[in-house]
């Protein structure tokens, strides 16, 4: 039996969204003294914020900015000027104003020394509670109600909440066990809201299918060094290239290079229906010392022997050769010299979004103005992960949550003011 509705106290900023996001907008109007209320669905706050830092929490990225933000797409000059106006060197700044040193890695990403998310996360709330950010967890969003009230789903049934202004900072559609399940999606759309529905970024990708041998001795596996390149299907021209490496996976391929070229790889998926890269095996290698040595006498030894010995091609990188390669191609030195330089693979799907680590998609910046307020829904503003652009792995992600979420306060502070 549905519970009767009750009504809150009086009326305060609601943030809806208990992430990087949410919390920053709390973190900008409590500053400025305004009485701000979060909710989340979940037991806790910053679930994904916590998880996605068990591997090293990643910042944010130290290179230039110009190159910084290059890395994000669609470029939405609103989403630019939020990272203009919050940059991640601002975002070192602000850990390190929580009091937590930071270095910056090899790779150019930035961590706290610790390389952990729970204690930046633990000296944030604590600075939040004593601005006086109330935290209501355990609330599940329902949408609006008539009158235009926030509507939750609690323990002891549906709460309304009237609000001075709302932020919405939702996440998108990745990891749903945390709180991101875009059930959102339709509840904006309702009310006029323009979306780009929300795919799997930053994921894995399937092939049409491995053998079974290659499944059980190499899934799992890292494929380092490869470059990968991506050319256009119908010029030729190329979309993409890097040096890096991937994991190969019981249904394809998954792990950093593919997260970079994820953007380019999804785009030729939605159009082909099918993608294809090619890796050089052997990037320290040029085509003409790989012909040289394949074609080096090689006696009774097998090819794979030869190939170990002569060019140091070995375990699951010899392994796709024999995935891919037919008994022709093997018979001919030419084309299996190309074929170490130039592995086809053809791509048939991205991995489930609930797999992805972040999603792309979200409410169009045409929906908003310039403070991320709907146009829409006055007083509404969104915030983080359920906007639509989409960036690469780095310290990329969390920085534009962080940024858009300052912004969305910044312009709930100014909504206000009138």
């Amino acid at each position: 039996m549905q519970t009767d509705l009750t009504f809150s106290a009086q009326p305060t900023i609601t943030i809806i969204g208990a992430g990087p996001a949410g919390l920053m907008a709390a973190e900008v109007l409590s500053s400025q003294g305004h009485a701000v209320t979060v909710y989340d669905a979940m037991p806790s706050v910053g679930r994904k914020f916590l998880l996605a830092g068990i591997g090293g929490m990643n910042i944010t990225h130290s290179e230039s900015l110009s190159g910084f933000l290059s890395r994000f797409q669609p470029c939405s000059e609103v989403l630019l000027d939020s990272l203009r106006a919050f940059d991640n060197q601002a975002v070192v700044s602000w850990v390190e104003g929580l009091g937590l040193k930071t270095f910056v890695g090899s790779s150019g990403r930035v961590f706290p020394t610790d390389m952990k998310a729970a204690p930046l996360l633990r000296v944030w709330l604590a600075r939040l509670r004593d601005a006086g950010v109330r935290f209501e967890m355990r609330h599940r969003w329902l949408g609006w109600n008539d009158e235009g009230h926030c509507v939750f789903e609690q323990a002891n049934g549906r709460v309304e909440v009237q609000s001075a202004a709302t932020v919405l900072a939702l996440g998108g559609a990745s990891w749903p066990k945390l709180g991101s399940d875009a059930q959102w999606c339709p509840w904006l759309t309702e009310k006029g809201v323009s979306m780009t529905p929300l795919q799997a970024s930053n994921c894995g990708f399937d092939v049409a299918a491995w053998s079974q041998h290659l499944i059980d001795k190499w899934a799992g596996r890292p494929i380092k060094p490869v470059t990968l390149r991506i050319h256009d299907a119908h010029t030729d021209a190329m979309l993409f290239e890097r040096q890096g490496e991937m994991i190969l996976t019981a249904t394809g391929m998954e792990g950093g290079l593919m997260y970079a070229a994820n953007r380019c790889l999804r785009d030729m998926l939605n159009r082909e229906g099918v993608a294809t890269m090619k890796l050089d095996l052997l990037p320290q290698h040029s085509f003409g010392q790989v012909l040289r040595e394949v074609t080096h006498p090689r006696g009774s030894r097998s090819m794979s022997s030869h190939l170990s010995s002569r060019l140091g091609l070995t375990g699951v990188k010899t392994a796709l050769l024999f995935e891919i390669l037919s008994r022709d191609d093997w018979a001919d030195l030419h084309v299996l010299a190309r074929m170490i330089k130039a592995l086809p693979i053809q791509l048939t799907a991205t991995r489930p979004v609930a797999e992805a680590i972040s999603s792309a998609g979200g409410v169009s910046f045409s929906s908003m103005n310039a403070h991320l307020m709907l146009n829409q829904l006055p007083g509404v503003f969104c915030a983080g992960e359920m906007l639509d652009w989409d960036a690469p792995t780095g310290g990329y992600l969390l920085t534009a949550c962080l940024a858009t979420g300052r912004a969305a306060g910044e312009g709930v502070a100014a909504w206000l003011a009138g």
